[in-house]
């Protein structure tokens, strides 16, 4: 376990493993724990860097926005504190939206790219999640000023609500190893998750059965799996 200092913020973070890192990244309000169904199958090969995003789990909101751009910033502030050059990037939900930015806004760091259920922009959440979250953040803008728990909770409905802004064609300048993986049942709509697979050159699309947006959790025998061989031949290629 250990934190790393970015923009006023205490990152934390903790490693498992060892061999070619790994970076895991959760979704929206939750923490690092989400991945506890994935952590020690993936540190039996790999060094795995586990985050609480700003804000989330144990690390602290720091100063100025919350925005992916501002989040994959953080992603490198732990890989410099933890002497990492470049990793694989694994991104659930919001996590996939930080790990789209950081491969566009980073490049260098990342060495493939693993997006599970993420969104270019916020009508890709799909109406059933998008129309409930959008009243949400509007009413707490009400009650947000009467405490810091209701404007904390407002902020992270706003990560989903306002972000993220990632052009479909600025994806075609991502040209690491990609994996796209979701469940069948996601409540991101089918045509954007293909929407990003093509637009990012030579992705790979993978759909888990019987699985909804949550399936690391729901279905980790299949998640696992699909990860460790993607991962497996990028490590063959070299």
């Amino acid at each position: 376990m250990g934190f790393a200092l970015a923009a006023g913020a205490r990152l934390h973070y903790e490693v498992h493993g060892d061999g070619e890192p790994l970076v895991l990244l959760h979704g929206n309000s939750e923490n690092l724990g989400y991945f506890a169904g994935q952590v020690p199958a993936f540190a039996a090969t790999y060094r795995v860097l586990a985050l609480d995003t700003r804000a989330h789990g144990e690390s602290t909101r720091g100063d100025g926005p919350l925005d992916f751009e501002r989040f994959a910033d953080d992603v490198c502030a732990v890989l410099d504190a933890t002497g990492v050059e470049s990793a694989h990037v694994l991104g659930y939900s919001d996590g996939g939206n930080t790990a789209l930015t950081l491969a566009l806004r980073h490049p260098a760091r990342v060495r493939s790219l693993i997006v599970n259920a993420a969104n270019l922009d916020p009508a890709g959440l799909g109406p059933m999640f998008r129309i409930p979250a959008t009243a949400a953040w509007m009413l707490g803008g009400l009650v947000a000023p009467l405490s810091r728990g209701l404007a904390r909770r407002r902020g992270m409905l706003g990560l989903m609500v306002r972000h993220p802004h990632i052009a479909p064609a600025a994806l075609a300048a991502i040209d690491v190893p990609t994996l796209v993986i979701v469940g069948e049942r996601d409540v991101i709509p089918r045509r954007h998750t293909d929407l990003i697979t093509r637009s990012i050159p030579g992705a790979e699309l993978v759909v888990l059965p019987g699985a909804g947006h949550a399936s690391a959790e729901e279905r980790p025998d299949l998640f696992n799996a699909a990860v460790l061989d993607f991962l497996a031949r990028v490590e063959a290629r070299g």
